[in-house]
């Protein structure tokens, strides 16, 4: 399987996103944001993903992050994407329990190539530090929109906001590993009856 890597950059009136990444990593991560709660969560992704992850973005912080988060999302998706290319040979559907502590949460991802989000998760205060928990969901649309997956996220135990957030993107990570691995029964066929995806 050739090298799936992507760099994207995204420039807005609102923001500047550069996204780096590479699927067949082993969880780096060099980050440059404004962000720090959403880097915690990324560096989950790319932790337990083994994904290696390098993102700056520069934006209109002194608003709020809503436009950063987002265009993060944005342009993160768009690399993975990028990064994933035709899809032969991959396993397309990754699934993923991870608890922390109270907390549990599902994720199971099809990279279909039709985005949907269906988020179930409920966080128990508006804030985690200076974070607004709102703005997880607006991060995940966005890359959902853009790397072009079906995505549900079930928050299933949980009372602490944080423990709730990480357990998401811990399994969003384990997911997205499960579904981008060589499927060795695939080998260069595309897993869909449509022959593309």
């Amino acid at each position: 399987m050739a090298e799936r890597s992507a760099s994207v950059k995204r420039e807005t009136l609102e923001t500047t996103i550069e996204a780096t990444v590479n699927l067949d990593g082993s969880g780096q991560v060099v980050f440059d944001t404004g962000v720090p709660f959403l880097e915690h969560m990324l560096d989950q992704v790319a932790r337990h993903g083994l994904i290696d992850l390098e993102i700056s973005a520069s934006g209109d912080l002194h608003i709020d992050a809503h436009h950063t988060v987002e265009d993060i999302g944005i342009t993160l998706g768009q690399a993975v994407a990028q990064a994933v290319g035709d899809k032969k040979g991959i396993r397309r559907y990754g699934h993923a329990y991870v608890p922390l502590d109270e907390a549990l949460s599902r994720v199971v991802i099809d990279f279909s190539g039709r985005p949907g989000l269906e988020s179930r998760v409920e966080y128990p205060r508006a804030r985690i530090g200076e974070f607004d928990v709102d703005l997880l969901h607006e991060f995940l649309q966005g890359f959902v929109n853009h790397a072009m997956v079906t995505l549900h996220i079930d928050n299933l135990q949980g009372r602490n906001a944080h423990h709730i957030a990480e357990t998401v993107f811990k399994a969003l990570g384990r997911a997205i590993r499960m579904a981008l691995e060589p499927d060795p029964r695939m080998s260069d066929a595309v897993p869909s009856t449509k022959g593309s995806l």
